[in-house]
């Protein structure tokens, strides 16, 4: 992208609506309700031929530095800072505030260019407010409506005057996305012994989920080495669903912070249904899911809610028993630990689980080491061979039950997919396998092919009968 620009305001005067408008996706949460943004959020905007790094930001309030708005403006000033243009949006509706002066002064001393936008001017009455944003001495407002879509070109021609066509227009040449693609190739369909080998210097996309309060944006705050994420003792403080780019021993990782998620019948309020639909959307865009435990009250039922969504979205998931500095008995929790894992865990048995201490740093980098390893046995692709030579081992040990008299016969093995590994087993009557003998099959993959903790997808369809064709001539 050429050029960064902040979207800043006080609340409630539609910034994320155009955040939304320029992105082109509703990415960012909308609400009556005020100051539903905290975070800054980043995103690729696209405003007819410019193209730019918009970033959303909270609105901005006079408070105190240790108080929950005193953070939010904390972010906001980050935002405008990192930023090479802010785009100051009045409400020409309501009319201007003292808020909005104050904003006006804080963008006039650093010294940046800025364009005043009058958002709202579609509604009745909004002259007035339109006229009264030139007393911010900002120079001409530019009318828009950012909920439909009126102003856009007034506003493409404002920011290029504010910014100069140069900047305006600068072309980056943005590395070609990494191919994230899960069919065979036709080589390796053509070659089933070969397995592709596993590349860990491609992109890989990580959510960090769990309760609220649980240490989310701490753990995301540490890895960056920086207050990137707003954080507090408040619970339920992050709302959107916040990516940010990082990177791990030279591997390119896309960090999503989400909101905490509470038990369904708990999540009354239409704001926190939003915000949980966008964790669960973060869930399914990622490759590696972290689920965060607060190692002082662990395995709560919403915790393993949590992972048990995580693994039949088949994602790989790894567990990060935060707050570790707190416990004090640790040899004697961990071992407790690791027994409820297992014990509570089946779906995911030989799941990865990491003790770690977000404020502090401690475990971090074990932690990264076991979201690398999960994401591998996640891409794994096992050959045909290999699968009907463990298959006919398996059957030979244990062989399918006999249902209503006659036994099932599994004939034939292949991997279908990977991420996650996803199996198709040819065999007689395929909807009479029983669910015991498909765990004691996807057991047997875990402990033979050393794939622990990822969820494992095994498939039964009926093999082709070579004398259908002689029964349908006799009819």
């Amino acid at each position: 992208m050429s050029f960064k620009v902040a979207i800043v305001g006080r609340p409630n005067v539609g910034k994320s609506t155009l955040f939304n408008r320029l992105v082109g996706q509703k990415l960012a949460l909308v609400d009556d309700t005020p100051g539903v943004t905290r975070d800054r959020r980043p995103g690729d905007a696209r405003l007819f031929d410019l193209r730019f790094t918009i970033i959303d930001t909270a609105g901005l309030e006079e408070a105190a530095a240790d108080t929950l708005p005193g953070r939010m403006r904390a972010q906001t000033e980050a935002a405008i800072d990192e930023a090479d243009l802010s785009l100051f949006l009045v409400d020409a509706k309501a009319g201007l505030t003292p808020a909005d002066n104050t904003l006006a002064d804080l963008l006039r001393r650093r010294g940046k260019p800025v364009v005043l936008v009058a958002n709202k001017a579609e509604a009745r009455g909004s002259d007035g407010g339109f006229y009264d944003a030139f007393a911010l001495g900002l120079g001409e407002p530019c009318p828009i409506s950012a909920e439909h879509g009126q102003g856009m070109n007034d506003l493409r021609e404002a920011i290029i005057e504010a910014i100069g066509p140069d900047r305006a227009f600068g072309k980056d040449d943005p590395a070609e996305e990494a191919r994230t693609d899960v069919m065979l190739t036709r080589e390796e369909a053509e070659n089933p012994e070969e397995a592709a080998p596993y590349d860990d210097t491609k992109p890989m996309r990580v959510a960090i989920v769990g309760r609220p309060n649980a240490g989310k944006s701490t753990l995301i705050n540490t890895l960056l080495g920086e207050e990137r994420m707003l954080t507090g003792p408040e619970a339920g403080i992050t709302r959107d669903s916040i990516s940010v780019e990082w990177e791990w021993k030279g591997r390119p990782i896309k960090l999503f912070d989400t909101a905490g998620m509470r038990r369904k019948a708990r999540v009354q309020e239409k704001l926190e249904k939003l915000s949980v639909a966008d964790a669960l959307r973060a869930i399914r865009f990622a490759e590696c899911v972290v689920i965060v435990f607060d190692a002082t009250i662990p395995f709560e039922k919403q915790d393993l809610q949590i992972v048990d969504l995580v693994i039949r979205e088949g994602r790989a998931a790894v567990l990060a028993f935060n707050k570790w500095d707190l416990i004090e008995d640790r040899q004697a929790v961990l071992a407790d630990l690791r027994e409820k894992t297992d014990r509570l865990l089946p779906q995911a048995r030989g799941i990865r689980a990491v003790p770690i201490s977000g404020e502090r740093g401690t475990g971090v980098d074990r932690l990264m080491q076991a979201i690398s390893d999960t994401d591998r046995v996640w891409n794994r692709r096992i050959s045909t061979a290999r699968l009907n030579r463990w298959l006919e081992a398996q059957t030979v040990s244990h062989p399918p039950p006999a249902v209503s008299g006659r036994r099932l016969r599994m004939k034939y093995m292949t991997q279908v997919k990977a991420r996650p590994p996803g199996f198709m087993i040819s065999c007689t009557r395929p909807d009479a396998v029983p669910e015991s003998y498909i765990r004691y099959l996807i057991n047997g993959l875990r402990n033979d092919f050393d794939m622990p903790g990822v969820p494992i997808r095994i498939h039964f369809r009926a093999g082709d009968n070579p004398f259908e064709h002689k029964r349908k001539k006799k009819r």
